[in-house]
């Protein structure tokens, strides 16, 4: 069967917070101040109501795989939104689904009128900053924006085409 992309729906919700907490505790990264235990993460349906954000959703046989979302988190500066919630199953790794998740965030980041892409990530997970960084994301020295992620220590930012 095909991958299929398609937007998130409410019926992801558990499945998807599932996926995200077991992808941080296989990386030693299930921490306070990290998407672990943000209370959005057990209802991004609802998250993703909020204007100029979208999440899509990998899935292959009616099995979810995981996602990546778009959101305009609050103190970016202008013309920015963060790549957020970006996370696939155990199974779904190496496969070139996390590439095929960030164009299609990149191209809809671009129709929503965004021109950067900002996102806070682990140097844990080594595989997905190397994805960033071959995507043309580049360090910064700090956070932007007020994610709540206090934990995090990678930050990111592209400019779009």
């Amino acid at each position: 069967m095909p991958i299929t992309f398609r937007t998130i729906e409410a019926r992801d919700n558990e499945q998807l917070a599932k996926i995200i907490r077991t992808s941080l505790e296989e990386f030693k990264v299930s921490k306070i101040g990290t998407v672990y235990s943000d209370p959005t993460t057990d209802n991004l349906y609802k998250l993703f109501q909020t204007e100029r954000s979208i999440y899509f959703i990998a899935e292959e046989d009616g099995q979810l795989l995981g996602g990546s979302g778009i959101y305009p988190t609050e103190g970016l500066p202008e013309g920015c939104a963060e790549l957020v919630k970006f996370y696939l199953s155990g199974n779904a790794r190496g496969k070139g689904i996390g590439k095929q998740l960030l164009e299609k965030c990149f191209e809809s980041a671009e129709e929503l009128g965004y021109s950067e892409l900002y996102l806070e990530t682990f140097p844990e997970l080594a595989q997905a900053v190397g994805m960033y960084e071959k995507a043309g994301f580049k360090a910064l020295d700090a956070a932007l924006g007020n994610s709540g992620h206090f934990a995090c220590n990678i930050w990111m930012l592209k400019t779009l085409d």
